[in-house]
């Protein structure tokens, strides 16, 4: 078993029967040789859930996700393989990250290995995240239902060799591979953030030093626009507003759009504003609000495409060490060079404008 395999297990493993040292064995031997065991593992960390009741309180009362039907995606009925529940979906950035996708496409499972991030989230951003989830069912911040950290030390922690903490998201990315089935036109996606910024990848030397895969890692552009009506617009700002306003009041920068865009099928009415249902999933982890949203795909007013898009990556905060650091040093190369700020060193504020600015710049509004 790989290590990819491993990470997986202890992720399965967590959600669904715990870490299995929460409570002690009635054989003290066992308990004894489990810990040991735990210690002196390398990439199968014992895991737990952080703050249970309060992404429990979130998936049944505010997203309507029982129970039941969230451990489904994590348990399989064909194999007793635990790994096998997650699949990996490879490298996604310069973070260090492992991605999983859960068989049924539903969920994603993101590594969350900088402490700089893993502690904001967990003592600045978790509960104002909480609150504000409950109570902005339109919100295009990405839906998390769990989050789990490392129980004690081990080998694999130490060297990080493994990552120590770990986050279950939605994935708007859920019916892809359903529609690819099909026959369907395959779905395009951007991850995107400003790129006004300077990114030292692409300014410096104009990108000579640099390979283009670690440059195909930036942020993505969007050469097109999201043809909207005026209320599906305002709509769409006025979400974006709030949500950015709640990461810029707790310092939060570097986060960004992840936009999809789906080819509707020949339907009778092509300028009809009612999605296309092939790929509007109905039950959770979409719902609520009912479709159309953000999340379950809205139609563009034009007829030719439907949308989705989330905030993704909001866990990196100014007041932090590493970002800190990170801020002294672009200070001191812009009083030689005067490139400018980074995503990662700016000011939350400003970033929150330039965020901003770009969503704008990439709707176009068809007036009735």
């Amino acid at each position: 078993m790989g290590r990819q395999e491993h990470i997986a297990r202890s992720v399965v493993r967590a959600l669904t029967n715990g870490s299995g040292l929460e409570k002690r064995s009635q054989n003290a031997l066992a308990w004894l040789l489990a810990l040991f065991g735990a210690f002196f593992s390398l990439y199968q960390l014992a895991l737990r859930k952080i703050r249970p009741a309060d992404f429990s309180s979130l998936r049944r009362e505010h997203w309507e996700l029982s129970d039941p039907d969230y451990l489904d995606s994590f348990q399989s009925s064909e194999s007793n393989n635990k790994e096998d529940v997650l699949k990996p979906i490879g490298d996604m950035g310069f973070s260090g990250s492992t991605f999983y996708s859960t068989a049924d496409q539903k969920y994603l499972v993101k590594s969350v290995p900088r402490y700089s991030e893993h502690s904001y989230f967990r003592d600045d951003l978790l509960t104002p995240y909480a609150q504000y989830m409950a109570t902005h069912p339109r919100s295009l911040l990405v839906r998390i239902c769990e989050f789990l950290g490392a129980t004690g030390p081990s080998i694999g922690r130490l060297f990080r060799l493994a990552p120590s903490h770990h986050i279950v998201m939605e994935n708007i990315m859920y019916g892809r591979a359903a529609a690819k089935a099909r026959g369907d036109s395959d779905w395009e996606d951007w991850d995107l953030k400003p790129t006004s910024y300077f990114y030292p990848e692409r300014d410096i030397a104009d990108g000579a030093l640099t390979s283009e895969a670690t440059k195909n890692q930036l942020a993505d552009e969007f050469h097109d626009k999201i043809v909207l009506s005026r209320e599906q617009a305002d709509q769409f700002f006025e979400s974006l507003e709030a949500d950015t306003k709640l990461l810029a009041e707790h310092n939060a920068v570097d986060y960004s759009l992840f936009l999809v865009r789906i080819t509707r099928q020949e339907v009778a009415d092509p300028t009809s504003s009612t999605a296309d249902t092939s790929v509007v999933p109905t039950a959770p982890p979409s719902v609520p609000p009912s479709p159309p949203s953000w999340r379950t795909g809205i139609s563009s007013a034009d007829g030719k495409y439907v949308f989705r898009a989330a905030i993704l990556d909001f866990f990196w905060a100014k007041h932090k060490i590493q970002p800190q650091f990170m801020t002294l040093l672009i200070t001191l190369w812009n009083f030689v060079f005067h490139h400018g700020h980074m995503s990662i060193t700016t000011t939350p504020d400003e970033y929150r404008e330039r965020f901003m600015k770009m969503c704008r710049g990439i709707i176009e509004v068809r007036e009735d």
